[in-house]
């Protein structure tokens, strides 16, 4: 057994495809498809199925997947542990992003870390909110930016960078509306950003504690593009504050006997990599235009 292996079967369960993971591994897709027949031949079990479009691990696989992260991580780690030694940061960074996440502050920050830390290899992929903090518990990332409902689990770190209220625009033609409760509201037609921002998962869980299941009619990857389907009267928008600028042409109104907010905050795991530790604290700094004393840092159990 060997560790390009273990590399390669994660990397095909992470991407779905064979063909994805051998682009993101930069080999060639028959290399990672021989490597882990050879792996399976060894262990005399089949650790992937490969008869859907999307590859998934078999049971066999699901019981060697937690072993075989850990196993890199502590490949990883050794390295790690070097370059803290000689003060030169090395390895593999993984960072996940919230779906239609534009913020400047987030690219920033990696371009920091990026400059002060060259030969870190870094990888960014967007995914929904669920995903991103499942991946940064199971270890397929090391820090993200995702919306989190309620106070982090208890083995990761929140940063909380973005904290915003949620409200409703429509066209303007006519005098700015009053506050409108969620129920006035949740038969739409809306329209608002996809499954998994932060925006839609903050709405969704104030519709569902209210019992209500908001009819979206039309949905978009930025805020962008959701403010200029309201402009031309396709339906009531629902963005963060933050979004709708001056001189936009649209009506602005709260949500009423209600606070919606959308936050966002960077996750790592407590036990991370000096690798993302140091990415933390450089997106950290660049959320806030400080050092990361001037975050808002949450620890599980923390107030």
């Amino acid at each position: 057994m060997e560790l390009h292996q273990l590399e390669y079967l994660t990397a095909v369960v992470d991407h779905g495809t064979f063909t994805a993971a051998a682009a993101a591994l930069h080999v060639s897709q028959s290399g990672v498809s021989a490597q882990i027949r050879k792996l399976e031949h060894e262990l005399g079990e089949e650790l992937l199925d490969r008869t859907g479009l999307r590859v998934t691990p078999t049971h066999a696989g699901v019981a060697v997947l937690p072993h075989a992260r850990a196993a890199l991580a502590a490949v990883a780690a050794v390295r790690e542990a070097i370059g803290e030694v000689t003060g030169l940061l090395r390895g593999r960074v993984t960072v996940g992003m919230v779906t239609a996440c534009a913020i400047p502050a987030l690219f920033e920050g990696l371009q920091r870390f990026r400059a002060a830390h060259p030969d870190v290899e870094m990888r960014l992929t967007e995914s929904g909110s669920d995903d991103l903090l499942a991946g940064v518990r199971d270890g397929r990332f090391d820090v993200v930016l995702t919306g989190l409902a309620g106070p982090p689990p208890a083995d990761v770190q929140a940063v909380t960078v973005v904290d915003d209220e949620l409200v409703l625009v429509r066209a303007d033609a006519g005098p700015v509306p009053g506050p409108c409760g969620l129920a006035d509201i949740a038969a739409g037609p809306l329209v608002t950003l996809v499954p998994g921002s932060g925006v839609r998962t903050a709405f969704e869980n104030a519709c569902a504690a209210a019992g209500l299941r908001p009819v979206v009619g039309l949905e978009a990857g930025s805020p962008e593009a959701v403010l200029a389907l309201v402009r031309r009267g396709l339906g009531i928008g629902v963005v963060a504050r933050s979004m709708v600028g001056e001189g936009t042409g649209l009506a602005v109104s709260e949500f009423d006997g209600v606070a919606v907010r959308s936050q966002l905050v960077l996750l790592r795991r407590s036990a991370a990599s000096p690798a993302a530790r140091a990415l933390l604290d450089a997106l950290t700094a660049a959320f806030t235009g400080t050092d990361t004393e001037g975050a808002e840092t949450q620890q599980a159990g923390a107030p």
